[in-house]
């Protein structure tokens, strides 16, 4: 190998070094009450931890980018007990070579906080959350666990699971499976191509109406014994299981991929539909 071959090749590896380290923002924010944070990141995946603290920490990690006006910016604003924070990911570079990048956003939080979170490209992870949430994800997973609130969840392309959860419920992917239980006022839940599995525990009540929705996709649902529901319950290509006793409006034959009925005596609308799956309600 000539000289001047590998001094290029040793600057190249050199500027790569460079470029793989990994690279730290961490900010702590005073909160005076409830805080109600806004984070939007175009490409990173995000995790919301809870405790007994009355700060918010936000701490961005990068590996293969660098943090600054010439990689990953991040600004932020407080006023208040509402706080901003935005996060960009430069979407080209002209040296990758293969070399593996991400951005992960840690936030450390008050048990009660409203959350409007949004990654464009990344995983969305939340645990024992107390507030009015919304969680939005352009392509990637978004997972609950234990949480108690308001709680609106989209993702373009992944999986929806949320589980222990209390509280209102609309869950919606364009691509991918829910899974879902706890004890639900509410509930909305809506793949375009993929399974719902979902479980109202015990102390679950219809305060309005509920809507389990597949475009390609079987849907489970699981109910405690005496709940009530009106019934608009419909498969285009499989057949349907029911654990309850249902009453037929108007004396109607039961169908094999469709019922219009009472369940225990009717209450608000329960609406189970998918094109093509099979549906069960089953008796917990």
């Amino acid at each position: 190998m000539s000289k001047p071959t590998a001094a290029i090749l040793l600057t190249v590896l050199t500027s790569l070094s460079i470029c793989a380290r990994a690279e730290e923002w961490r900010k702590t924010y005073s909160i005076s009450a409830k805080p109600d944070i806004h984070v939007d990141a175009n490409d990173a995946d995000i995790r919301i931890y809870t405790a007994d603290r009355k700060d918010v920490e936000a701490l961005v990690s990068t590996s293969g980018y660098k943090i600054g006006a010439s990689g990953v910016s991040i600004s932020d604003r407080q006023s208040g007990d509402k706080l901003d924070i935005n996060i960009h990911v430069p979407s080209f570079h002209l040296f990758s070579f293969g070399i593996h990048k991400s951005v992960h956003v840690e936030l450390n939080i008050p048990r009660a906080a409203d959350l409007d979170i949004h990654s464009g490209d990344g995983k969305i992870t939340a645990e024992n959350l107390n507030g009015k949430v919304t969680l939005r994800s352009g392509d990637g997973d978004i997972q609950v666990t234990s949480a108690k609130g308001v709680f609106n969840i989209e993702t373009g392309d992944g999986r929806v699971q949320c589980q222990h959860i209390e509280g209102d419920l609309r869950a919606e992917t364009e691509d991918g499976g829910v899974r879902i239980d706890g004890v639900f006022n509410a509930l909305d839940l809506h793949t375009g191509d993929g399974s719902i599995d979902a479980e109202a525990r015990a102390g679950s009540k219809m305060v309005s109406g509920w809507s389990l929705r597949s475009g390609d996709g079987s849907v489970t649902l699981r109910l405690p014994d005496g709940f009530a529901a009106d019934l608009d319950v419909h498969t285009g290509d499989g057949h349907i299981t029911m654990d309850f006793p249902v009453t037929i409006e108007g004396g109607a034959a039961l169908k094999q991929n469709a019922i219009h009925g009472k369940m225990n005596g009717g209450g608000q609308s329960l609406e189970i539909k998918t094109a093509d799956g099979n549906i069960t309600v089953r008796r917990d």
